[in-house]
């Protein structure tokens, strides 16, 4: 009785020993990402001469919480990627337009926004005299969702599972010298990998791996 019992055990040991090696030969980052860009007047050393600022970004319903977040997260990638550009983050931006008195009119523009998809040039020029940049940039979280899919079980126990996430973003670089939309690009990203931690994807993450795609698509 007490050998059958401690076979048992190292057969469950063994199993989990097992399942284990699994896990570790697995966790591998996966990362399926479409994208789409085009250069309509943005020049190579444009933004370097010009500087960048981050504007509000867009939502999608039900992610009007994330605009700081998703403004902060890109910002901090353009710099570390290009540390050449002068850029203005979205917490400066907002903090000159309003010491400018210029809030009002700010709301405004993107009103007109939502309904036109087009900002107001006499106020895209003032915004960017005021934060001393030409280019502005406005983020568009058109999607973002993230899971988990349990891969491998023992014993009642999950030891694998895929934690995934979805992201659809968009940019564009206005010129507030002349209201224009010099630049723009989309990313689909997906994101997986395999791991035994419930650590899920974070926002963050998804978000910087979007950026550093699109930023390397700048001219």
């Amino acid at each position: 009785m007490h050998g059958r019992l401690a076979i048992t055990r190292i057969g469950m040991a063994a199993m989990i020993f097992a399942a284990m090696s699994l896990v570790n030969a697995c966790s591998t980052n996966q990362v399926h990402s479409s994208e789409l860009n085009n250069s309509i007047s943005l020049n190579a050393g444009d933004i370097r001469r010009g500087g960048i600022a981050f504007i509000t970004p867009s939502t999608a319903t039900g992610h009007e919480q994330d605009k700081q977040a998703l403004a902060l997260a890109f910002g901090d990638v353009l710099i570390r990627e290009r540390p050449q550009y002068r850029v203005v983050s979205l917490a400066l931006t907002l903090s000159d337009i309003n010491r400018a008195g210029l809030a009002n009119e700010y709301k405004h523009m993107y009103r007109d926004y939502q309904d036109t998809g087009i900002f107001d040039r006499h106020t895209l020029r003032k915004i960017g005299q005021v934060v001393g940049a030409r280019y502005l940039a406005q983020l568009k979280l058109a999607g973002f969702s993230q899971g988990s899919n349990e891969r491998f079980g023992a014993l009642g126990l999950r030891l694998l599972q895929t934690l995934h996430a979805n992201i659809r973003l968009f940019l564009q670089i206005w010129d507030s010298k002349d209201g224009t939309i010099a630049w723009e690009g989309a990313d689909e990203l997906n994101y997986a990998y395999d791991t035994d931690k419930e650590k899920p994807v974070t926002f963050r993450t998804v978000v910087q791996d979007a950026a550093r795609r699109l930023i390397a698509k700048l001219p």
